[in-house]
């Protein structure tokens, strides 16, 4: 053993080192280049991860799903203690408080006969058996006494910055005033907008105002005083740094991303999901739904549209699921046609009327999800779906021929569910989706080495599958991973709002590897989720930040070659190499992972092929496997770049770290 210290771009490194290994690279032999959607993300209506999290309403049921109560409980914690962790607590029941005079009741109540909500699809379409509550709004009965309204609690704001929102009145004998106001800690209330006008249509009023200190639970308020009633349809509240709905601060991160593909909007959301509730130029009219698969209210404030935007605004491209669980054939083609129909079909003249004459020209769908597990709404056996994958398939390709499929998959299905779908529905897809999460270990090596072994398990199948299963003689179905990570932890962000650290960042770091070593059978990737739920985004209501589970896919999405080149002699121990020509042929990439505690060294052999003694060094690292990020907090970790000397062909691989270098040719 020897003592080696040397300094990287500045940073000094030191440890007890074996003697340096040697790294083969056979430069002349490649693999099937990486495909660009490997890269990929997925984001879902769960949680945190659109409401709370990508999109910038600071509001909770602001179109009054839940009635709103003079007794009044605002938050309750689920008997699990896991949802009773951190600063974030689950809504049961509505978030909103009722503001009375002393010893009054019923100064508050709900409507269900003139509200500004339209339920402009009352029988939820495909949603079988699921119970959906008509639109209500709340009614102020107004004293000429005392204030009559409704608060809610618990806005967070940061002093200096503004903030825009507008409200929905009708009233009824109205005559007084109608304040809009913000309570901020110790200071006095702050009014925001005062409205003497409310007729029986119901008409909005735009407010702006500037926030005077943070506030970690600042009460927004609307009250009336006066004579007569008046109706509050729907509110709004959200940072006026918006960019069309989505907060400035996760479009910035986003961007950074730089991820090539959405999957869109679930998961188990979408087998409960009915898209024409998310659809229509006025959000306030859009109906709230309880969330089918998981907790909380679904506003439908996020739709086709704003999901379209939000793809153009970071420059990705959609792939969008549909709902092959309670959803009908009809309502997966009529979505088809939305999204890609002439603007002269019947739905594309809808999608004009909706502000949006063009096709959307989505190219990828995801048939289904998860159809294969008794937690999916409308699961059904594997002889049922195999035929209702088909039969949506075929309308999707009458609509729209050009669609690429992917079916729904599962390799480690017992019953053999990926072989009978390969045998009967083989002409109806392009790819197959499958699904790996894994856990926590204690022991650090083996904790990093997960994701890749089940990514190479997945793989094995497949190879498997195309050898004994004559249906897939002559062609060439890649695999979808469109989920995959670590899920284990307290939920510190919301619902599955897990934290990570530096040794789950080194995990999906030699997943890409894994991806790599087989980019003959892996065609796309998406990363589950983005935003939160168990997200590579960490968000508070003031504050966004990369997870430690980001960095990897930042480092590697942006500077990791695209033609893998063959490593004909990996090092022994527990470092995992990944290299790869860059698309120009200009430069090699070098990816090592290394999840020790102690520092290694490789001497790089590339044969006849040579180098320049100057490279460039990418590097995550930290001294602790447990490191983690937090959003409105300095970041413990990084993305380090700097320029190294890499003479001799002598490449420095630092403890708990994930390091690229670019070897440019001479």
């Amino acid at each position: 053993m020897k003592k080696l210290l040397f300094i990287v771009g500045g940073l000094l490194l030191g440890g007890a080192l074996p003697a340096s290994q040697t790294l083969t690279l056979d430069t002349a032999k490649t693999k099937e280049p990486i495909s660009p959607y490997i890269y990929g993300q997925f984001i879902e209506h769960l949680g945190k991860c659109v409401n709370g999290g990508l999109w910038a309403e600071l509001l909770e049921d602001r179109k009054f799903y839940y009635p709103v109560k003079d007794s009044y409980s605002p938050w309750s914690v689920a008997t699990d203690p896991q949802w009773n962790t951190g600063p974030y607590m689950y809504l049961s029941g509505s978030p909103w408080k009722v503001i009375a005079p002393r010893n009054t009741r019923g100064a508050v109540t709900m409507d269900t006969t003139h509200t500004y909500v339209e339920d402009h699809n009352p029988d939820a379409g495909p949603q079988i058996g699921q119970v959906i509550q008509p639109p209500q709004a709340p009614v102020l009965h107004l004293r000429p006494n005392g204030d009559v309204g409704i608060s809610q609690e618990c806005i967070q704001l940061t002093k200096g910055r503004d903030y825009i929102g507008h409200v929905m009145l009708s009233g009824q004998n109205f005559s007084g005033t109608v304040t809009v106001r913000m309570l901020m800690d110790d200071l006095a209330p702050r009014v925001i907008q005062t409205i003497t006008a409310a007729g029986g249509d119901y008409q909005r009023t735009d407010f702006k105002f500037t926030a005077p200190a943070d506030s970690l639970n600042a009460h927004f308020e609307i009250v009336g005083r006066g004579q007569g009633d008046v109706e509050i349809g729907s509110i709004s509240l959200m940072p006026a740094d918006n960019i069309h709905g989505w907060r400035a601060d996760t479009v910035v991160l986003l961007k950074q991303l730089n991820a090539p593909i959405y999957r869109w909007p679930g998961g188990n959301f979408v087998s409960g999901y009915n898209w024409k509730d998310g659809i229509g130029p006025d959000r306030d009219q859009r109906p709230p739904r309880k969330n089918p698969a998981w907790k909380g209210v679904e506003p439908n404030d996020v739709g086709i549209h704003e999901y379209m935007d939000l793809m153009q605004l970071i420059g990705a491209e959609p792939y969008v699921s549909v709902n092959t669980g309670l959803g009908t054939i009809d309502g997966v083609s009529a979505e088809v046609e939305y999204l890609n129909g002439a603007a002269d079909s019947p739905m594309g003249k809808l999608r004009a009327a909706n502000g949006h004459a063009e096709p959307f020209n989505v190219k990828w769908y995801a048939v289904g999800n998860e159809m294969f597990g008794s937690w999916q709404l409308g699961n059904m056996p594997l002889e049922q779906y195999v035929q209702k994958h088909n039969d949506v398939a075929k309308a999707m390709l009458s609509v729209d021929k050009n669609a690429k499929l992917v079916a729904v998959g599962a390799a480690d299905n017992r019953n053999g569910w990926d072989q009978t779908m390969f045998k009967i529905c083989a002409d109806y897809m392009n790819l197959m989706s499958e699904h790996v999460y894994v856990k926590e270990k204690l022991d650090v090596v083996a904790h990093v080495a997960q994701l890749a072994d089940e990514i190479r398990r997945v793989a094995n199948a497949h190879r498997g599958f195309r050898q004994s299963i004559p249906e897939l003689q002559g062609k060439d179905i890649r695999v979808a991973m469109d989920e995959w990570n670590y899920w284990y932890g307290d939920y510190l962000y919301g619902e599955l709002g897990v934290r990570y650290h530096l040794k789950d960042a080194l995990g999906i770091a030699k997943g890409y590897h894994e991806f790599f070593r087989n980019s003959d059978i892996f065609y796309m990737a998406n990363y589950a989720q983005t935003v939160n739920v168990i997200g590579a985004i960490k968000t508070t209501p003031t504050a966004a930040a990369f997870d430690a589970t980001a960095l990897p896919q930042v480092l590697y999405r942006n500077h990791f070659g695209t033609i893998p080149i063959e490593v004909s002699q990996q090092p022994t121990g527990d470092l995992d190499v990944s290299a790869a020509w860059t698309t120009d042929r200009k430069a090699i990439t070098i990816a090592v992972v290394n999840p020790r505690s102690t520092a290694d060294e490789l001497v790089v052999n590339l044969g006849s092929t040579t180098v320049k003694d100057q490279s460039t060094q990418w590097l995550i690292i930290g001294t602790d496997p447990d490191e983690y990020n937090e959003p409105g907090k300095p970041q413990n970790l990084t993305i380090q770049e700097h320029s190294v000397n890499t003479s001799g062909g002598k490449l420095a691989v630092p403890a708990l770290s994930v390091v690229i270098y670019r070897l440019d040719l001479r």
